[in-house]
Parts: C-alpha cells; structure tokens; sequence
C-alpha cells in the first residue's frame, strides 16, 4: 500500500492502462488537492475524461494543465480536441495557435485551422 501513496500518477495511469477508468476517476479525485497543481496529474485527469467520452469534465484539468505548462503539445493537442467535441470552435482555434507557436510546422495543427476556417 506504501506504494500507492508513493507513486499515485502511477497508480493512476496503470489503471487506465488497464482500462479502470472508473477506478482512475475515483482515485484521481481522491487526489486531486494534494496535486492541484501538478501538470502531469491534470493532464492525467483530463485525459481519462476524454476518454470516457466526458469532454466536459475533462476541460476544466486541460484548463489547468494549460495555465501550469502552455508548451506542452500532446496537452494542447487534447485539449483541442476537447473544444472541437464541446462545439468550441474559437477556443480550438486559439489552442491550434498555439501549437503552432510551438511547433510552426505542425501539420495537424494547419490542417485544422484550415477546416475550422471553412465551417
């Protein structure tokens, strides 16, 4: 049990791996204010909303990663995709943005501006 507390990101993606997105849910939560502001722990969070189709829940842990780390892209890149699922069509632009910033010869990122242009 040692273990547990000593490693809960761990935990956390193992269960996920795994496919316990409930349980990772449960003991994310149970975590969430010793690691508020922990980047890879809000990543994390988000993620498994995503995948449990809840974009909603997941938003509010990339907002969170965001303010703690806007240079990560896998981060940003979920995120986008997050406000391309809550029909967020300005918010998913600003986030390809700053992809490119980041990376200014990200395909995904152009080819996503180009399509969001077109709506």
């Amino acid at each position: 049990m040692v273990g547990l507390f000593k490693h809960p990101k761990r935990k956390i993606r193992k269960l996920i791996t795994q496919g316990n997105y409930e349980e990772a849910i449960q003991l994310g939560k149970s975590l969430e204010s010793d690691y508020s502001d922990d980047h890879d722990f809000m990543f994390i969070m988000g993620s498994v909303f995503f995948l449990v189709d809840d974009p909603k829940k997941a938003l509010p842990y990339f907002e969170k990663a965001f303010q703690l780390n806007d240079k990560d892209l896998e981060m940003l890149r979920l995120k986008t995709n997050v406000h391309l699922a809550l029909e967020q069509k300005d918010e998913a632009i600003h986030c390809c943005e700053c992809i490119l910033n980041i990376d200014p010869k990200n395909d995904e990122a152009h080819d996503l501006l180009d399509q969001l242009g077109r709506l």
